[in-house]
């Protein structure tokens, strides 16, 4: 009666805190904000957040890409779609300005004043061909608004400062409506907008699919492990709960869902089962044996407990390790996901042990007619493990040396649209701007001009000429702007609108002209976010392809060599910046923070191993089936031509610290054996015929909640469930054939205090 009234005690708590949990997880919210990728505490990023104080955001903006089915751009119908489109967009709230091909003009001042030509006559096809001849002579227009092979057109919007998910997705519905009554259907869109839209809205999908997917593998383990009905329902119910409270955790402190908190439930489902299947395991066993339930659980406890409170832990640990990178996605993961699965130990040692004592106690002959044929199996399983241990040992070493092979192969390498596959709509809109237009990967640099001058001195105006000419031939920028095309564009404005003109101006009369009319613009929008009111420092920016982190880096280690050699620091400093080079500082972080996570969980295992056994040498045998699984993973990746990027870089830190788990299973019931007084080799046979099968079944529930994880369309999210799961299979396999070898030849049990 005294275990029922606690029992009851516990549900009625833990129906309370479930409530609350309901309650804060109803509160979350998912968000994917582009800016959070960014590595905080470096100083680049304290930078560019005070540069984009001055200038202005360098990825507010949305580009629009129209084609003409085919047809020429020069097309009176296709041009008065665009027109219309172009009109709708500058109504539109949260939209700052659009630069449109059917809105481009020239500017040109005469003495009489100033007016503007456009470039398109949309009204007067006749013209057209005239209008093809200017624009493609000017080297502004091509690659930007217009394609080299004139069968397309873009817009850049250019919208509100760090756009919210609400106004994002009401501007792009709006786009989208709008495109569908012009019938304007060869379209292509690309911005922070659109992708932080979509990319919430695949979030939501895939969080469904892979819960679903989870249930029903984890339902179908269920039943061969147990082959009863509350065998299934029990975990169920527990694992839930504690999927459920770790949202409310984070609906607490008020953390949204973002691209990798996502993944928190489904490795919550996978991870928390595990502990739930070693304690009833270990419970369906004592019960067939004829045990009572009390008897049954307290033993189940005290065998059971401290081995999956060392691996709750280490899974803990694991994640913990994540903290350790500079990006806050990351480190959001990690945390709540190591506090969740502290709520799942609590929870499988709580509400399991409370339902059991409520439930009828099992039937023992089900029981042991479930478990009957796994001593079977793992007597042959060790038996041919004593048989061949050179045969492992030398494997073993074979498999070592290929993946170090492999591993040498790996590149680290980073795009901005990484985690998207090759056949996502999103990416290959990003693919259409790279094949006809200037690309969507931004380029910014800070100038600053030497003491004494501004910006629109004309020795200054030299050195961002010839840096611009640089830029645009060598490093492979576009649509560039800078203090120097201002000057240039007024100065054709200056010469009657011709593009011959589109240079510096020859005499100091001329710049002087042009100097008092931008004195008198220096507070317009347009020209303060690239050019500072005092004229001392300027921003040039431009789009380029989406090379990834690796090319730009080559690239801006010539740059800088170029500047270095032709650009005089006595006239004009620069700096390299923007969202683009933040990103690729990733890549930085990348090895330092993955060997730093691993070091650190080696340190614990190897911590929580000596406490167990007190000898340095078993210390060295567990950790080298942990050890060897994350090499095969690495060469494989190597193999396969996978980059390593930041996201791809956490599989090794959260694979060992799930696969570490069998080890200390095995090695906290080989301490019990020894400490019984039984021999080594004989703890070893009983350890791996009584931990082997809850091993099996729990790494065979992690690898299918994992692999569901493949179905996702975002490329690290694909590889974490795919490499996570050849882990645990590899893990499985050297915690079952390699360690006990390894223990039988090298461990001595005296040397345990």
């Amino acid at each position: 009666m005294k275990y029922r009234n606690l029992s009851y005690l516990t549900l009625l708590s833990v129906v309370i805190l479930t409530a609350l949990s309901i309650f804060f997880a109803s509160r979350l919210k998912f968000d994917y904000n582009f800016d959070n990728f960014f590595p905080k505490g470096d100083p680049d990023l304290a930078y560019y957040l005070s540069y984009r104080d001055k200038f202005g955001n360098d990825n507010d903006y949305i580009l629009i890409g129209l084609e003409n089915k085919g047809k020429s751009l020069f097309d009176k119908s296709f041009l008065t779609k665009v027109d219309s489109l172009t009109s709708f967009l500058q109504r539109q709230p949260n939209v700052e300005a659009v630069l449109s091909p059917t809105t481009v003009s020239s500017p040109v001042i005469e003495a009489f004043g100033y007016f503007e030509i456009p470039y398109l006559h949309i009204e007067e096809p006749e013209r057209y061909e005239q209008d093809s001849i200017n624009i493609y002579s000017s080297r502004e227009l091509i690659g930007t608004l217009f394609s080299e092979d004139a069968t397309a057109v873009s817009l850049f919007v250019q919208t509100s400062d760090n756009l919210g998910k609400g106004a994002s997705d009401t501007l792009v519905t709006a786009l989208t409506q709008k495109l569908e009554q012009l019938q304007l259907t060869e379209e292509h869109i690309a911005g922070k907008a659109l992708a932080q839209s979509v990319f919430v809205e695949k979030m939501k999908i895939e969080l469904a699919i892979f819960m679903s997917a989870s249930i029903v593998l984890v339902v179908f383990f269920l039943w061969l492990t147990f082959r009863t009905a509350w065998g299934i329902l029990v975990p169920l119910i527990v694992v839930l709960l504690s999927v459920l409270w770790a949202m409310g955790v984070m609906g607490v402190f008020n953390k949204p869902i973002d691209l990798m908190t996502v993944l928190l439930p489904t490795i919550m489902f996978v991870v928390g089962m595990s502990d739930v299947i070693h304690i009833l395991s270990r419970y369906v066993t004592e019960i067939g044996s004829g045990m009572d339930k009390v008897p049954a659980l307290k033993l189940t406890i005290k065998e059971v407990g401290m081995a999956t409170l060392l691996t709750s832990f280490t899974t803990a640990i694991g994640f913990l390790t994540l903290l350790t990178t500079a990006i806050v996605p990351i480190r959001n993961f990690g945390l709540y996901t190591a506090i969740s699965i502290g709520l799942a130990f609590v929870l499988a040692f709580t509400v399991l042990p409370a339902i059991l004592l409520l439930l009828k106690k099992p039937a023992p002959v089900r029981a042991h007619n479930a478990s009957f044929s796994w001593p079977v199996l793992l007597r042959r399983m060790l038996r041919w493990v004593l048989v061949h241990p050179k045969a492992i040992l030398a494997s073993s070493a074979v498999v070592v040396i290929m993946s170090l092979a492999g591993i040498s192969q790996i590149k680290v390498d980073t795009t901005m649209l990484e985690d998207l596959g090759d056949d996502d709509p999103i990416l290959k809109d990003f693919q259409f701007f790279e094949q006809k237009f200037s690309g969507v990967r931004p380029f910014e640099m800070h100038l600053i001009a030497g003491e004494g001058y501004t910006m629109y001195d004309q020795e200054v105006l030299e050195e961002i000429d010839e840096l611009e000419n640089y830029l645009y031939e060598t490093y492979g920028l576009n649509f560039v702007t800078s203090p120097a095309t201002i000057v240039k564009t007024l100065n054709r404005a200056q010469n009657g609108g011709l593009q011959e003109h589109y240079t510096l101006p020859e005499t100091q009369r001329e710049l002087q002209g042009i100097r008092r009319r931008l004195q008198s613009l220096k507070n317009r929008n347009e020209l303060r976010s690239v050019v500072t009111v005092d004229a001392r420092e300027g921003r040039l920016n431009g789009k380029m392809n989406d090379i990834g982190s690796a090319a730009a880096a080559e690239l801006n280690d010539s740059l800088r060599t170029f500047i270095a050699q032709s650009i005089n620091p006595n006239l004009l400093q620069t700096r390299l910046t923007g969202s683009s080079l933040l990103l690729d500082k990733n890549n930085e972080y990348v090895t330092s923070n993955m060997m730093q996570g691993l070091l650190i969980a080696f340190a614990v295992i190897a911590v929580i191993v000596g406490f167990i056994f007190r000898s340095f040498k078993m210390v060295i045998i567990s950790l080298i089936p942990n050890i060897i699984p994350l090499l095969i993973i690495g060469g494989l990746m190597g193999l396969m031509g996978v980059k390593l990027t930041v996201s791809i870089s956490i599989i090794f830190t959260i694979a060992f610290g799930i696969a570490v788990d069998d080890t200390i299973h095995f090695l906290s019931k080989l301490k019990l054996e020894l400490v019984a007084g039984k021999s080594l080799p004989y703890a070893v046979k009983r350890t791996f015929i009584s931990a082997g099968k809850a091993i099996i079944i729990t790494s065979c529930i992690l690898v299918a909640g994992f692999m569901t994880l493949v179905l996702s369309t975002f490329d690290a999210t694909f590889y974490v469930g795919l490499y996570v799961s050849l882990t645990l299979v590899f893990a499985v396999l050297t915690d079952l054939f390699l360690l006990p070898v390894l223990i039988l030849l090298f461990y001595r049990p005296r040397k345990i205090n």
